[in-house]
C-alpha cells in the first residue's frame, strides 16, 4: 500500500469519525448522483462543432437517437428537486423550532445558493466582453455564453421553490401533476400557444419537490411507495413515448421540434416520478454503502464543491474545447458527433473535462463558501436529525 494510498484512507477515516452517526447519508449520496448525472449528461451529449472561425453546438442524439436510453441514466434533475424538498422541508421546521424567522431563514439558504454565482458571472462578462472587442464571431460568442449562463434557469426555479416552501410544504404531489398533465393537453391536443409549456418550468419541478416535503414528514418510508412511483411512472412514460409521440430523449436535442426538457412535458415529469420512486428504493442500500469510509468522503467531497461543480462544468467543457483549437480539430472534441467513434473519443475526453474542472474549483473555492474567504466548518457533516436537526446545503 503506497504512502498516497494510505493518506487518503486516513482522511476518509478522519471525514467518517466527524459524521454524526444518526445522520442520513442516503441523502447526500442522492444528491451527489444528481449532481454528477447532470454534469457527465452534459458532457455527453454537448459538442462543440469548429467550423473556420466558429463555434456552433450539436449533439450525438441529432445523428445517433438510438443513443437516447443514455440520457435515462443522465437526467436526474428530478432527483435533485426530490433531495430539495426533502432537505429545505426539514430545514424550515427546524428553524421554526428554534425561533429562528423565516425570512432569516430564506436569507441564509438563498445565500448559500447564490454564492457561487458572482464568480460565474463575473468571468464571463469578462470574457464576452474580450471576445467581442477581439471581433471574435458573434453566433460563437453566443453559443458558450449561452452554454456557460445555462445552469442559471436550474438555479432560479430552484430558489422559487424553496423561497415557497412553506407554502408547498404539504402540497399534494397530484396538483402540480395535473398542471402539467393539463397544459400538454392543450399545447398538443388543442393547438395551445407554445408559451404556454412554461407554466410546466415551475409545476413540472414542483412535482419532485412536494415529494421530498412529504418523505421528510415520514409518508413515503414504505418500500411500496417506491415501487408504485418506480413502475407507475416507467409505464407512463413508455406509454407516452410509444403512443402519444413523446420524444424519448429526456434531454434537450438541438433542432427537435418538441424536447422533454424545455420546458418540462408530462413525459419528463412521469420518469421523474420513475427515478424518484427508484431513488426511494435504494435509501436503505446507500445508507449500507455509505459506511464504508471512503465512500462516504468521496460523496462528502462532491456535496461540499456540489454548487462549483454544477456552476463549472460548462466551463470546464468549453476551456477545454478552446486551448485545443490550434491542434486542429480533435475526435470527440471538436468533430460532429455522428457516429461511435466520436462516442468512444469523448469519453476519452472526460477526464481531462473532470480535472479542468478541478482547476475551477480550486480557483473559486472561496465562492463555494460564501466569498469570504473564511474556513467554515463542513456543512456535510454536520448533524441532521429526523426533524429538527441541520441540513446541509443544496
Amino acid at each position: 500500500m503506497t504512502r498516497l494510498t494510505v493518506a487518503l484512507r486516513d482522511t476518509a477515516a478522519r471525514i467518517d469519525a466527524a459524521t454524526p452517526a444518526h445522520r442520513d447519508r442516503a441523502v447526500d449520496a442522492l444528491r451527489a448522483f444528481a449532481v454528477l448525472g447532470v454534469v457527465l449528461g452534459h458532457w455527453l451529449v454537448t459538442a462543440l462543432v469548429a467550423d473556420d472561425r466558429s463555434l456552433r453546438t450539436a449533439g450525438p442524439l441529432q445523428h445517433m437517437p438510438w443513443l437516447a436510453p443514455v440520457s435515462w441514466a443522465f437526467q436526474t434533475l428530478a432527483v435533485f428537486f426530490l433531495v430539495g424538498g426533502h432537505v429545505a422541508t426539514r430545514s424550515y421546521a427546524s428553524a421554526r423550532e428554534r425561533g429562528t424567522p423565516y425570512r432569516r431563514w430564506l436569507h441564509a439558504r438563498l445565500t448559500r445558493l447564490f454564492g457561487p454565482v458572482g464568480a460565474v458571472l463575473t468571468l464571463w462578462t469578462v470574457v464576452t466582453l474580450a471576445l467581442l472587442l477581439s471581433d471574435a464571431e458573434y453566433g460563437t460568442v453566443r453559443t458558450l455564453v449561452k452554454l456557460a449562463l445555462s445552469p442559471m434557469w436550474f438555479l432560479l426555479v430552484f430558489a422559487a421553490l424553496t423561497a415557497a416552501a412553506p407554502l408547498v410544504a404539504r402540497l399534494h404531489p397530484l396538483w402540480p401533476l395535473a398542471v402539467v398533465l393539463h397544459v400538454d393537453v392543450l399545447r398538443f391536443g388543442f393547438g395551445a400557444p407554445s408559451w404556454l409549456g412554461w407554466l410546466n418550468l415551475a409545476a413540472g419541478w414542483l412535482v419532485p419537490y412536494t415529494l421530498g416535503a412529504a418523505w421528510s414528514r415520514g409518508e413515503l418510508e414504505r418500500r411500496k411507495f417506491g415501487w408504485v412511483l418506480l413502475v407507475c411512472g416507467a409505464a407512463a412514460t413508455a406509454a407516452l413515448v410509444v403512443w402519444a409521440g413523446y420524444p424519448a430523449a429526456m434531454v434537450g436535442v438541438p433542432g427537435a421540434e418538441v424536447s422533454n426538457l424545455n420546458p418540462p412535458t408530462l413525459a419528463a415529469v412521469t420518469f421523474g416520478l420513475a427515478q424518484c420512486g427508484l431513488a426511494l428504493l435504494l435509501r436503505d442500500r446507500l445508507r449500507h454503502a455509505m459506511r464504508r469510509p471512503v465512500a462516504w468522503a468521496a460523496v462528502a467531497l462532491v456535496n461540499l464543491s456540489a454548487m462549483t461543480v454544477f456552476l463549472w462544468h460548462q466551463t470546464a467543457l468549453m476551456t477545454t474545447t478552446a486551448v485545443a483549437l490550434p491542434a486542429g480539430p480533435l475526435p470527440g472534441l471538436h468533430t460532429v458527433p455522428d457516429g461511435p467513434g466520436w462516442v468512444a473519443a469523448r469519453l476519452l475526453w472526460l477526464p481531462v473535462f473532470a480535472l479542468a474542472l478541478v482547476v475551477c474549483g480550486a480557483a473559486f473555492r472561496t465562492w463555494e463558501r460564501g466569498g469570504s474567504g473564511r474556513r467554515e466548518r463542513s456543512r456535510v457533516v454536520r448533524a441532521h436529525r429526523p426533524m429538527t436537526g441541520r441540513t446541509p446545503h443544496v
